[in-house]
């Protein structure tokens, strides 16, 4: 079965440089092994890097050893929806990528947050 977006389509890679998603497989793709729910396909902005730095997740650093080189701004990345979610609290909600973003985020934030902060357009309704 192939996993679906928050629109209800199938799900969009969100990036392949950076690898992205649990699985680095490209995709916010999320099971149960997945504690982190790392559905939110988001471009990375440097007031979200700071933040998820601040909150003890250092998403800069390169970690060679977790084939992890790094985020800078502008790159697409998974985040876990409960990341984003404070992030949005906090007025530094990094744009999502609705095609890209896996509908179990959907279970911590609403449609309505995640279109607030589109990077992709949304089709009408």
């Amino acid at each position: 079965m192939t996993a679906r977006n928050v629109l209800g389509s199938d799900l969009m890679a969100c990036s392949y440089d950076p690898l992205t998603g649990f699985y680095r497989d490209g995709c916010c793709s999320t099971d149960e092994e997945d504690h982190g729910t790392h559905v939110v396909c988001a471009q990375m902005t440097t007031a979200f890097l700071d933040f998820s730095l601040a909150q003890g997740n250092d998403l800069i650093t390169p970690r060679p050893e977790h084939r992890f080189a790094g985020l800078k701004p502008g790159d697409r990345w998974c985040l876990c929806v409960m990341r984003w979610r404070e992030a949005l609290s906090a007025n530094v909600a990094p744009p999502v990528f609705l095609k890209s973003t896996h509908v179990m985020a959907l279970s911590m934030v609403t449609l309505a947050q995640l279109q607030a902060h589109a990077a992709d357009l949304a089709p009408s309704a």
